[in-house]
């Protein structure tokens, strides 16, 4: 219906040094850009219908803030995080974003019910990819509860 609210969704702003190079990186690693919000200082890009990516050149990021922009090469302020559906996907996410020209900043995960690994885009911001078998998961829990 018309009234219906929209559902949540999220919109990582991240600040990035050369907005063509980050938007190709993003591009390669599986988000779709949207053209409806774009301009020559800033491009979205979606992961799925609810999470999204704004990309801002640095001199756009610091419109909508006076804090200064840490270098995410030196700092971690966050770190984000992507769900895939399979150990395969993790890898194959993780594998796209080094092939892009991303690193791999942590070492890899896995836990039996859970598996993920870690990768940084071009100017450092960390993207955590997991995995969970979530029956597996309860399981572990309840077990360790008894």
């Amino acid at each position: 219906m018309a009234n219906d609210p929209a559902p949540k969704m999220i919109f990582v702003n991240l600040p990035v040094s050369d907005l063509a190079a980050s938007i190709a990186f993003y591009e390669a690693v599986g988000a779709v850009p949207n053209k409806d919000f774009a301009d020559d200082s800033a491009q979205m890009l979606s992961f799925s219908d609810i999470i999204h990516v704004m990309l801002l050149t640095q001199d756009r990021f610091r419109s909508f803030t006076p804090r200064a922009i840490p270098n995410a090469h030196e700092t971690a302020q966050v770190l984000l995080a992507l769900s895939e559906v399979s150990r395969a996907a993790v890898d194959a996410t993780v594998g796209r974003a080094l092939a892009a020209g991303g690193s791999e900043p942590n070492p890899g995960q896995d836990h039996g019910f859970m598996y993920g690994r870690s990768f940084a885009d071009l100017d450092g911001h960390i993207w955590e990819v997991s995995w969970m078998d979530m029956a597996a998961a309860l399981a572990t829990r309840a077990a360790a509860d008894a």
